[in-house]
């Protein structure tokens, strides 16, 4: 089986992208299409998801890895971020990606951090832009960077990201990309874990524990018919058992704004809970429908 082309800078990858546009084209492609999924690598079948779609929707697929020092705001943190890249272009062949691009530090910030930055607006500094100052910054900040770089017609994200989907489709629209944003939905385990590569750094009795951010979701939709506040409430109660969370935020937004509901509002909504589980910060969230 053949792997990946794996490119570790930008004249190379944006080489490689022309050469299998070309290559495409000579199979009889006509205007073949470019997806890019961008990740941070310690990939896992979530990933692997957002692959797979791309091969739906492209004729070329390319895979970035790479750990963005910009959206981390403890230096501990970063250091402790899994980096496993032999074993990511691995699974990449497995999946059938086309190209990597796995750039250094050095390669996206020749100069040290970026003195530009793109900022997300009032919907950046609440819920994960309040815990983690900066974080959304640094991320519009790389993914602009990896549009610019890889020049591809559609870029994929996994919904378990939420408020991050909703800055970039924003950034997207705002900045005029010619780009088509696809997501795709949350991999889970079979008990409901979301997918992260946090959860490798879970040990056994804080992965048991960590079950309990899917509950509280489940249990926010079920209570979702009488309202905001007893969805609230029925989220908070199923997290109040388990001694191993540390619930940062339990919110419920409009999808269409990504601000707070009001206690009135009625319709589709989109359930958020982020919480450190044994000293690893989880997030997730769900679609409910309040009554």
């Amino acid at each position: 089986m053949t792997g990946p082309v794996v490119a570790s800078d930008i004249d190379a990858i944006r080489d490689a992208v022309r050469t299998a546009r070309a290559d495409a084209a000579a199979r009889g492609v006509a205007d073949a299409r470019v997806a890019l999924v961008p990740t941070m690598g310690a990939l896992h079948a979530g990933h692997l998801a957002l692959v797979q779609r791309a091969r739906e929707v492209a004729d070329v697929v390319v895979v970035s890895i790479f750990v963005n020092p910009l959206q981390f705001g403890q230096a501990e943190d970063l250091a402790a971020y899994p980096r496993t890249l032999e074993s990511d272009v691995a699974l990449l062949a497995e999946a059938g990606a086309d190209l990597v691009f796995a750039p250094t530090e050095q390669v996206m910030y020749p100069n040290g951090p970026t003195v530009v930055r793109i900022t997300g607006g009032p919907v950046a500094s609440q819920l994960e832009g309040a815990s983690r100052r900066g974080h959304f910054e640094g991320v519009l900040t790389v993914v602009a960077k990896l549009l610019h770089i890889v020049g591809p017609d559609a870029v994929l994200f996994g919904r378990k990201d939420a408020q991050q989907v909703f800055l970039v489709q924003q950034m997207v629209r705002d900045l005029d990309f010619p780009v088509t944003v696809e997501v795709v939905d949350t991999v889970r385990d079979t008990d409901g874990l979301a997918l992260s590569s946090r959860n490798r750094r879970l040990g056994p009795e804080a992965r048991i524990a960590a079950r309990a951010l899917h509950g509280a979701l489940e249990a926010a939709a079920s209570a979702a018919d009488r309202g905001v506040d007893a969805t609230i409430a029925a989220a908070q109660a199923s997290l109040m058992g388990e001694p191993l969370v540390a619930l940062d935020y339990f919110a419920i937004v409009d999808p269409g704004t990504f601000q707070p509901v009001d206690d009135g509002y009625r319709g589709p909504a989109r359930v958020l809970v982020a919480a450190t589980v044994g000293g690893t910060r989880l997030i997730d969230n769900d679609t409910v429908v309040l009554g």
